[in-house]
């Protein structure tokens, strides 16, 4: 049985992180984008890294950062991997001495495998619903029937999961990875014990079926 790794994003609080880690969780996903209503201090995110365990990998995600930004939100954290979730070219991904991942955010025309090959160094893929309004997190999904098989072991699958889609998202894709945000918040930014509980349970249940 291959277990599917759950990262929950959006984390703003060392009490949330705590409840994804007794849940559970693989990684935790800390946004240094100013503009998303989850973004997070490097103040905070560093007593929120210093919280965790061992073995559960924060994640600091950016977008469109300058180089400086990522360098020093990674001295002041101490984050183990970085998510690029703008427009960054491959060049612009790499050279942090961090692994990263890249999103991509699924609309008409988007060619997947194209996208795959561009970012061929990148230790997974993130695939998220596009949206006009947010790089991310805003609850949507998209279709899954577009997915080449070929990068499940590549692929972290986001974008509008919670404990009722999560589940027959796994199934039908075997992805490396799920990501989760707002499927298991109270409010934005303010996660929920009950629901990250309820979204690990299906996570694993899926995994044997």
């Amino acid at each position: 049985m291959r277990r599917t790794r759950v990262k929950i994003c959006g984390i703003t609080s060392v009490e949330d992180a705590q409840a994804a880690v007794a849940a559970g969780a693989d990684a935790i996903g800390l946004v240094f984008h100013r503009g998303s209503p989850r973004y997070v201090s490097v103040e905070n995110a560093a007593r929120i890294v210093a919280s965790l365990p061992p073995f559960v990998t924060p994640v600091a995600l950016f977008v469109d950062p300058d180089r400086e930004l990522v360098e020093s939100t990674i001295e002041r954290t101490g984050v183990a991997m970085l998510q690029f979730h703008g427009e960054e070219l491959p060049a612009e991904c790499s050279g942090f001495g961090r692994p990263w991942i890249k999103a991509g955010r699924v609309r008409a025309g988007f060619d997947m495998l194209a996208f795959a090959e561009q970012y061929r160094d990148a230790s997974g893929l993130l695939l998220d619903a596009w949206s006009a309004d947010a790089p991310g997190g805003t609850g949507q999904t998209f279709d899954w029937s577009r997915v080449p098989p070929q990068l499940a072991r590549r692929m972290i699958l986001a974008g509008g999961l919670h404990d009722g889609n999560v589940g027959e998202a796994i199934r039908a894709l075997r992805p490396y990875a799920v990501d989760v945000s707002s499927g298991v918040e109270a409010s934005p930014g303010r996660k929920d014990g009950a629901r990250i509980e309820a979204f690990m349970r299906v996570v694993r249940s899926s995994e044997q079926g």
